[in-house]
């Protein structure tokens, strides 16, 4: 992906979870990464889940859990040379969360956001054995191309959420579509923005 990100010289935001901060070889990586020029954030330490998915409003960890877990999180992500205050977005676990959660976030001194609803890119972790949930990379472009038609405003604003890794049953990946996507969005006036450059 990031290979591909250089040649379209596009800068793109990246967030890690302590978990992937841990493996052998991913500390050079997300340094790499910050100095070429990308944005680089957290997904929490232990992508723990947050909320109840049936009652939102059902807190599944206390405020010191959430705390520690983004203390831990950060610590790791030092090692690449990144400090919190240059990494002060936060997409959380799941991209499910509460009031409370944005709330804690910010005292934490964190900028909450969410990825931009009605593509299917957040679907791009699914295989084939997952029956009617799964979404093939056809789909997938499709569901971008189809929201830009349909919304007044386009893709003006848009966060397409995209993962760097997924599940080996997944055989397709994704942002292996990246050099089409970004050569067709640009086609049609498009430009590409960090998180910290959007949300100013």
């Amino acid at each position: 992906m990031e290979k591909t990100l250089a040649n379209w010289h596009v800068k793109a935001s990246f967030f890690f979870t302590g978990i992937f901060l841990n493996k052998q070889g991913n500390t050079e990586f997300v340094r790499e990464l910050a100095q070429n020029g990308h944005f680089v954030g957290v997904h929490s330490d232990k992508h723990l889940l947050y909320c109840d998915w049936e009652n939102r409003d059902s807190l599944l960890l206390s405020k010191k859990e959430f705390m520690d877990d983004l203390d831990a999180v950060y610590l790791k992500l030092t090692r690449s040379g990144i400090k919190k205050q240059d990494a002060r977005f936060f997409i959380p676990p799941y991209e499910w969360y509460n009031r409370r959660i944005v709330e804690w976030a910010a005292q934490y001194g964190l900028q909450l956001f969410n990825f931009t609803p009605g593509t299917l890119t957040p679907a791009d972790y699914t295989y084939p054995e997952m029956g009617k949930r799964f979404r093939d990379n056809k789909t997938i472009f499709q569901s971008i191309l189809s929201f830009e038609e349909k919304d007044p405003s386009g893709l003006n604003g848009c966060l397409l959420l995209i993962h760097l890794g997924t599940d080996p049953r997944r055989k397709e990946k994704f942002y292996k579509e990246l050099p089409r996507l970004i050569d067709s969005l640009r086609q049609k006036g498009y430009h590409f923005k960090r998180i910290d450059e959007l949300i100013n």
